[in-house]
């Protein structure tokens, strides 16, 4: 029971804090007939059959409020921010659950800089967060493993992870041995184990391969990088970061590239969002946006690894 009650005035907080920013609570659809074309997260599908007549319609229950959010930015909300649960299918156990609560804010004008500051003045008022570090994405690799992610080609990144990690892991994508690399030997430094003090760290300018939904910018070195960042608590990820992408050809170009590496795959191919992609085109205004696990944070209070300590009914007993 200790944990529910840290889940609600861990809620009421948070919504303290966004109010007074002035940032308004909005609902969002739970199911759509769109969904993420990520390569990385499966949704779960079911169909819609209407009593009487018509045909069925498949359906998906949304992975993030993400997309209902930017049209609704594109049609004028101002600052907006969404409290609720999302669903994502095959990830159960440890720290994941198939449905999970997320809270995710758009502030209109910010870069991803400045979002790091909102981030941060919004952990200290829920919880007893420290930020510790700001720092690249290069930085780190060359700090933990000597390597400079940005210049290093393909065949120099499969050959570390076969000599660092499984010589047995052949034939991975770019972003696949980055995402390896990091989280074996960066992502475990990243604050300290202390449940007492939640250390945070900023790491940005992540390669430009890794954009999704930010824009792209160019580092004082010269590299292009995408304008986005995560934030690592006690060697956790806890919250995902953008300068959001305002271009719709290029938002539907990587889509598209999206559902043709699901292809190669074998993957489940989804229809994405063209609703969202004709909302930028009729325009979003300039704005940063952040995604953060509230069962993460409510975990990394509590000093548990295990998700279902914080849910009242984890998927095992649901």
């Amino acid at each position: 029971m200790m944990a529910l009650r840290e889940r609600a005035l861990l809620l009421r907080k948070v919504r303290a804090y966004l109010d007074v920013q002035g940032i308004m609570e909005v609902e969002t659809p739970m199911l759509s007939r769109s969904a993420t074309v990520d390569v990385y997260i499966d949704s779960f599908a079911t169909e819609f059959s209407p009593i009487g007549h018509g045909t069925s319609q498949l359906c998906y229950l949304h992975t993030s409020p993400e997309f209902a959010m930017k049209r609704l930015l594109s049609a004028g909300s101002g600052d907006i921010y969404s409290l609720g649960r999302v669903f994502r299918n095959g990830e159960a156990g440890g720290r994941h659950n198939p449905e999970f609560t997320m809270l995710e804010w758009y502030r209109i004008g910010m870069d991803d800089r400045r979002l790091m500051d909102d981030i941060a003045g919004l952990l200290s008022s829920v919880c007893n967060f420290k930020e510790v570090r700001r720092c690249s994405y290069g930085e780190l690799f060359k700090e933990y493993l000597g390597l400079n992610p940005y210049t290093a080609n393909d065949e120099e990144l499969s050959q570390v992870v076969s000599d660092r990690v499984d010589a047995k892991l052949q034939g991975l994508e770019r972003s696949d041995c980055l995402d390896l690399l990091f989280s074996k030997f960066v992502e475990p430094n990243l604050g300290s184990p202390n449940a007492d003090v939640l250390e945070g760290v900023f790491v940005y300018d992540y390669p430009a391969t890794m954009s999704a939904l930010a824009k792209l910018s160019t580092n004082r070195d010269g590299h292009q990088v995408a304008s986005r960042f995560e934030l690592f608590v006690n060697g956790v990820e806890l919250a995902n970061g953008y300068h959001e992408l305002l271009d719709a050809e290029e938002q539907k170009k990587r889509f598209e590239e999206e559902q043709q590496m699901r292809q190669e795959r074998g993957y489940d191919i989804y229809p994405y969002d063209k609703n969202m992609v004709n909302a930028l085109a009729h325009g979003m205004p300039d704005c940063a946006g952040v995604a953060m696990g509230i069962d993460r944070l409510l975990m990394l209070m509590l000093g548990t690894g295990n998700i279902a300590d914080v849910l009242a009914f984890d998927f095992g007993r649901a």
